[in-house]
């Protein structure tokens, strides 16, 4: 019998825990985390700015107002690309034992953690993404990064030393994140009038992963960034912050506004796969996460993508001769691995993605 393909994705230099780093009482940031070009810290607090958009699944889902809030959720994905949903059908009970477990996670003692690193070769398990050389200036977070479906490309070294009660958890928060994913999915080819099998086609066995982030208090938080401000290079990412500590901020009009989740509510977000999918109709969104010297901050980002041996590109049922395809098509695998081989920098890796960038690179 053939035994399954593992696929790896990319690899990150290896970098030393922020958690432990601030262990040790320290009063300044250490020269590889200092950001001095970063946008400052200082957000839109003008409360005439409309507020990220809130989508009920229940109404969009029933026939009750489902136009209106079909109409909704389309224009916050064109618009924001950015949405909070609410009534999303996931128990209250399991978003709290998914916070619990997270927290007792991250919380391990460091030399458990270190059966979980990185490998030189594999993002996958604790450390950072993104870093591709000595140089680079490094996020003020920690993260556990790790492949969740399909279960064939799961790494099972890491998946079988994760502690029981944490991986029982995941498992059923995995599943249930799916069928979210593939319900607002559904509704998006319905906004968008791409032909429903198609997207069923390209997503009904999606690439799932996940990603931990835990974000220590920093003594000088101007100074650094939690999160390097990015798109996400899926086609939906859902967020459940784990406690009440602000930090997630979106790009909208050249100002870096706050998002507070509701409580119970889920952050919905447009990837870079869903602007390709969609022909630039949806927007991914520039994002980041801020840091402060008081408190700590968690969440966990959960992504969703096409099959991975589906070809990446604007679906065939939008594309004609009055709206050609803006971006060019590529295999999923070669397009994940094209991303993690390179350094976050905003929407840059989408970009490279246009036809008109790849005209020009040729010519």
């Amino acid at each position: 019998m053939e035994s399954p393909k593992v696929v790896t994705f990319g690899k990150s230099l290896l970098v030393p825990s922020v958690q432990e780093l601030v262990k040790q009482p320290i009063v300044e940031v250490p020269p590889r985390y200092i950001r001095v070009r970063q946008d400052p810290p200082i957000i839109s607090d003008d409360s005439s700015f409309p507020a990220v958009p809130i989508i009920d699944i229940q109404s969009l889902l029933s026939g009750d107002f489902v136009n209106s809030e079909l109409e909704r959720m389309h224009s916050a994905c064109k618009e924001w690309g950015f949405f909070q949903v609410a009534n999303h059908g996931i128990s209250s009970s399991l978003l709290e034992k998914v916070k619990q477990e997270i927290e007792d996670f991250f919380q391990l003692p460091s030399e458990e953690k270190q059966k979980l690193w990185q490998n030189p070769d594999d993002h996958e398990g604790f450390g950072q993404l993104f870093v591709v050389s000595e140089e680079q200036k490094l996020d003020w977070s920690d993260m556990f990064y790790i492949t969740t479906l399909p279960t064939s490309l799961r790494k099972s070294y890491l998946f079988e030393k994760l502690p029981l009660s944490f991986r029982e958890c995941l498992e059923v928060y995995s599943s249930e994140l799916r069928k979210l994913a593939l319900k607002i999915l559904d509704q998006m080819a319905k906004a968008l009038k791409i032909e429903a099998e198609e997207m069923r086609e390209l997503f009904s066995d999606g690439v799932q992963s996940m990603r931990m982030n835990y974000y220590p208090p920093c003594p000088q938080p101007e100074m650094a960034i939690g999160f390097t401000p990015h798109s996400d290079a899926d086609a939906l990412t859902i967020l459940l912050q784990l406690n009440e500590t602000e930090g997630l901020q979106i790009r909208k009009q050249g100002k870096w506004v706050p998002v507070n989740p509701l409580p119970n509510a889920l952050v919905v977000n447009i990837g870079d796969i869903m602007e390709i999918v969609s022909n630039g109709i949806y927007r991914s969104i520039e994002h980041r996460a801020t840091v402060n010297s008081m408190k700590e901050r968690l969440s966990i980002a959960t992504f969703y993508s096409t099959k991975l041996d589906a070809a990446l590109g604007p679906a065939t049922s939008l594309i004609g001769p009055h709206n050609p395809a803006i971006f060019r098509r590529v295999p999923v695998e070669k397009y994940f691995k094209d991303f993690f081989a390179r350094k976050l920098d905003g929407k840059s890796y989408l970009d490279f993605m246009r036809i008109e960038n790849e005209e020009r690179n040729t010519s």
